[in-house]
């Protein structure tokens, strides 16, 4: 297969949603169609001990949630399908962000019965923002939920898309029969039976056929008929080319759980979806077909195996093949590096791979040499742009609970940090350490994982901050930059990287000390390749 093929046949796309849509469920169903796994391990259930595939870390499993990035890959109808499974839990949004710089289209996943929710609206912005081509399915159908209507109208103005329904349902909840697949012209009848769901649909062409009434029954198929007309003027006629502007949202009808709807969609996804698309570098604009091999690293895993203490960068390719063994350039630190053993993921399994193709996401083990944004290429001087790193909302001292494993503390704070877990802050006054996160749930994780990690024990104290802001002065040699650190310095320290940051206490300290000293700069992101 030639490199063009090859770039052709390669869909990488992340699944987005409010927690408890069930996308953790879709992803799973998703990799039961590509064959890449058995039996799908009911997210919920506690009677089947088989965890979902895609939570491999622990605290996952206890509490039933997604908390890191997971990759998972698997072949299609020669189609070749990278999933990046995203936390949908709003406190650990800041991964999710940045592994939506590493997708070139996204599935966004809506419950029923709850609507549009508060989270999904917030990662649906960033998507519009960078003009991500998106997918809508809305999931449970085989429970109460709103009307479909009202659901598409909600859609269009919460998260201000423009739809066209690429499929329908026939009836809901206790009534649910089933899904018209107006992309395909056939109809799905729902059975409960999720084994049988797979195979069995009728191909329809014209709705308007007597046999639709006794199959679906009289009422139904009137109802359809009627709705399929409305959809027919309501909506605009599904084009491609608007759908990977970011211009037009189809949207998909389902529910993963039963394995219903899951086919249609993935059928339609292969079709549509975009290759591997071009990134933006600080330079130029990299084309996925360009013959040199560029990528960057949108996240960092510490101790995937917790039997080997390793870190996996996950690295996304967007040009050229990544060749195993073959020196390339790590531009942050000017040095050439080589890889014995680069990772591909197919479903729970990694597997050591010889060439990567655009679009693909390859595991690297770390020793420390990578940071999240940084960017490989094949001697290029360039870094991908756009991977923020957030002003936390939460503080807290951290102490060391076991003098006796001060190293081990140390080292397990370091590597989470570099992970992006949270964000570790130095104070300049006293050196303590100040640990910010975007949200609450995350000090459980870090504490858990440097107990079971790294045997390293903490404890926590309140920080009374408010934001964190990146401070730039127009002048570091100025009298109002050095009167604005005396004055400011208990509530001065430093980042990971060195930048200087100040933790303001309130709303009003951040606004009067913009008054105060116009002349430096606060920030409430780091973008990471500034450093």
């Amino acid at each position: 297969m030639s490199f063009k093929d090859e770039i052709a046949r390669r869909r990488t796309f992340g699944i987005i949603s409010h927690p408890d849509a069930g996308k953790t469920t879709l992803t799973e169903k998703l990799l039961l169609f590509g064959g890449a796994i058995q039996e799908a391990g009911a997210v919920k259930s506690n009677k089947i001990k088989k965890g979902a595939t895609s939570d491999f870390m622990e605290i996952e499993r206890q509490r039933g949630i997604s908390v890191a990035t997971s990759v998972l890959a698997f072949n299609y109808k020669d189609k070749k399908i990278n999933i990046l499974d995203t936390p949908g839990h709003k406190d650990f949004a800041e991964d999710t962000f940045r592994t939506l710089t590493a997708v070139d289209s996204v599935i966004v996943v809506i419950d029923v019965a709850k609507g549009v929710e508060e989270q999904t609206e917030k990662l649906v912005e960033v998507c519009r923002m960078r003009n991500i081509p998106m997918i809508v399915f809305i999931n449970k159908l085989d429970r109460e939920g709103k009307d479909a209507f009202d659901l598409l109208d909600e859609v269009e103005q919460k998260l201000k898309l423009t739809v066209t329904p690429l499929s329908f349902p026939i009836g809901m909840g206790y009534d649910f029969k089933g899904i018209y697949n107006i992309w395909e012209k056939n109809i799905n009848l729902f059975t409960g039976d999720s084994r049988k769901d797979i195979e069995e649909t009728i191909a329809f062409d014209d709705v308007n056929n007597p046999e639709l009434d006794k199959i679906v029954g009289e009422k139904h198929a009137e109802k359809l008929r009627e709705e399929l007309e409305l959809v027919t003027e309501i909506y605009p006629d599904f084009d491609r080319e608007a759908y990977l502007k970011g211009d037009l949202q189809p949207v998909f009808f389902g529910s993963a759980l039963n394995n219903f709807g899951v086919r249609e969609l993935l059928d339609c996804f292969i079709e549509i979806a975009p290759q591997p698309r071009p990134k933006e570098s600080d330079t130029r604009l990299v084309k996925a077909d360009e013959e040199k091999f560029s990528g960057f690293v949108f996240k960092i895993h510490a101790n995937m195996d917790p039997k080997h203490r390793d870190r996996l960068a996950f690295i996304k390719i967007v040009s050229g093949t990544f060749e195993r063994n073959k020196p390339y350039l790590h531009v942050r630190h000017n040095k050439n590096l080589k890889f014995a053993s680069p990772n591909a993921f197919f479903a729970e399994k990694k597997e050591i791979v010889d060439v990567s193709y655009p679009g693909d996401i390859v595991g690297l083990h770390d020793t420390g040499n990578f940071k999240i944004g940084d960017t490989l290429t094949e001697g290029e001087v360039m870094n991908f742009k756009g991977i923020p790193s957030f002003s936390p909302e939460h503080f807290r001292y951290i102490n060391n609970a076991d003098p006796m494993k001060s190293k081990q503390l140390e080292k397990g704070i370091d590597q989470l940090m570099d992970e992006g877990v949270a964000q570790l802050f130095t104070l300049e006054m006293n050196g303590r350490k100040v640990i910010g996160t975007v949200g609450a749930l995350q000090y459980e994780v870090i504490q858990y994982r440097l107990e079971h990690e790294y045997g390293a024990k903490c404890s926590y104290e309140n920080f009374p901050a408010y934001k964190a802001c990146w401070v730039k002065p127009e002048d570091t040699k100025s009298e109002e930059f050095a009167e604005f650190k005396r004055v400011k310095q208990k509530f001065l320290g430093h980042d990971k990287h060195g930048q200087l940051v100040f933790l303001a206490d309130s709303e009003f300290s951040i606004q009067m000390t913009q008054q105060k000293y116009p002349s430096v700069k606060l920030y409430f992101t780091s973008d990471f390749y500034q450093n």
